[in-house]
């Protein structure tokens, strides 16, 4: 009795911290609920050869780039021998993470040319200019953008294309200004000589807002080789009109001088500020570049998909409709097929649903629509369960046992099938979750939790629900068990227990 007495306040005690844990644990959800971006890249390779060193390579880059991006649940794996799948749950603009993604991020500190001075000032006028123009875009945009301002500024952009003798192949005027905007950048790192000090030689990468005015600026941080080699660099040009020039990916985003105070030790500390008028979403997204490290090979983004949020939050609710739906008619059918224990089995199922999703929010599980899918299989495979132990309980009362012992009979007879029964669907979750893409692995994953759930609640829920029930004189009729008795005997062995 007090055996039994503490299961039943173990179960309860599980009941409580499940309900906790899913008050106090949001869900994650996968792309397909949450709604997110998706890109296929394909790694880029002139003779084509791309070894698997060199694929894993570039996930690993990327990986560090999406989780410095601060998308949670993102996936990435691979596909075939040149191609990646990203999934960005939440992220509903995959262009911006794409220019983080896709960028090879070179970094590369470069010293400028002998006698380049008049090119450099000239092509920063023009950079200043189309970042005015960019500006201004993106002003009038978030306002009524009119005809006659959009005019201007392609008759603005047109006079900086003549004079740089550049025409972008580009259709949308804002895709132009861009474009022309890495020509310049691109047009200025020409007028600079490379150093022996690359992205190699850094640490980490942060940001911070000025304190001036209200551009951001990424802070870089070397090793000690690297610190050596920067102070000697800028000890090289200091006091000179040559300046300084910071460049990724073939673009300089920033040009600076050292001033005749370092002549002598050049800047040292191992530490360098990359100020290049940009805004906080730039200043991010160079320092999640820079933090991620340089892919080993471009990657070209072949394939961009975009699920709406509001997508996402319908398939939730169909989901929830179908499980809701499901267990009314599958609780419907255990009470109506097998009375007293299908109120019991309805119960454990209540309690195996509760555990299960608790584990998710623990865990945690990301959950798509095939996750969903997996689940309810498992609450079939819990119902089935149930059904076994349940038929050979009432096998036993026809018999003439007594409500007790067919109790016990009942579970200890069904123990070998249903442990079986879940053995080899946990091995089938096993090889699906082993080999299978993103959407298979989650079907397989929450399929087996629920198998190893559907075991603990069928073996030691149910039959703990059950023998509490029967603790009382009046849940011990014949009819609250059996539609026919075999034989009169049965009904008084059913209240000698």
């Amino acid at each position: 009795m007090k055996k039994r007495q503490s299961w039943l306040f173990f179960i309860i005690f599980l009941i409580a911290f499940s309900i906790y844990l899913l008050v106090n644990f949001p869900f994650q959800l996968g792309l397909d609920l949450r709604g997110g971006s998706q890109l296929t890249l394909e790694l880029i390779k002139e003779d084509g050869n791309i070894t698997r060193d060199e694929l894993d390579s570039v996930k690993a880059v990327l990986d560090k780039r999406v989780n410095n991006l601060g998308v949670s649940e993102s996936n990435l794996q691979t596909l075939g021998s040149n191609q990646l799948i990203l999934e960005l749950p939440g992220e509903q603009d995959p262009l911006a993470a794409s220019r983080v993604i896709g960028k090879t991020a070179l970094l590369e500190f470069r010293i400028q040319s002998e006698g380049s001075t008049s090119q450099y000032l000239n092509l920063k006028f023009q950079r200043d200019r189309i970042i005015s123009l960019i500006n201004e875009f993106n002003d009038l945009n978030k306002r009524n953008f009119d005809k006659n301002s959009k005019n201007k500024l392609e008759d603005s952009l047109g006079e900086i294309e003549e004079l740089l003798d550049y025409k972008s192949d580009e259709s949308e005027l804002f895709l132009k200004l861009n474009e022309t905007r890495k020509f310049i950048n691109s047009e200025i790192a020409n007028l600079f000589v490379s150093t022996n000090l690359t992205g190699k030689d850094l640490i980490s990468a942060g940001r911070r807002q000025e304190q001036t005015n209200n551009n951001w600026e990424v802070l870089l941080s070397f090793t000690s080789k690297g610190g050596d080699k920067f102070a000697e660099i800028t000890r090289s040009i200091a006091g000179s009109q040559r300046l300084l020039s910071i460049v990724l990916d073939g673009e300089s985003i920033s040009e600076a001088s050292v001033g005749n105070q370092f002549s002598k030790t050049g800047i040292t500390g191992g530490a360098a500020t990359i100020s290049g008028n940009f805004n906080a979403d730039e200043a991010r997204e160079l320092e999640v570049q820079l933090r991620g490290g340089a892919l080993p090979l471009p990657v070209q983004i072949i394939e961009s998909n975009t699920i709406g949020a509001l997508l996402g939050s319908r398939n939730i609710i169909k989901s929830f409709y179908a499980a809701i739906l499901g267990l009314i008619f599958v609780g419907l059918f255990m009470i109506i097929n097998y009375r007293i224990l299908g109120l019991i089995s309805v119960i454990s199922l209540l309690t195996y649903g509760i555990f299960n999703l608790a584990l998710y929010a623990l865990i945690p599980v990301t959950i798509t629509l095939p996750g969903i899918a997996g689940l309810i299989l498992s609450i079939g495979m819990a119902v089935d369960a149930n059904i076994l132990i349940f038929e050979r309980v009432r096998d036993e009362l026809n018999l003439g046992n007594t409500l007790i012992k067919s109790i016990d009979d009942g579970f200890r007879r069904a123990n070998s099938s249903i442990l079986d029964g879940h053995l080899t669907t946990l091995i089938s979750c096993l090889v699906l979750f082993l080999i299978g893409t993103s959407f298979v692995r989650g079907f397989a994953a929450t399929l087996g939790l629920g198998v190893l759930i559907s075991l603990f609640t069928s073996l030691n829920c149910s039959k703990t629900f059950l023998r509490f029930l029967t603790s009382y004189q009046f849940m011990r009729k014949k009819n609250f068990y059996l539609k026919d008795v075999n034989n009169t005997s049965s009904a008084n062995l059913l209240n000698k227990s």
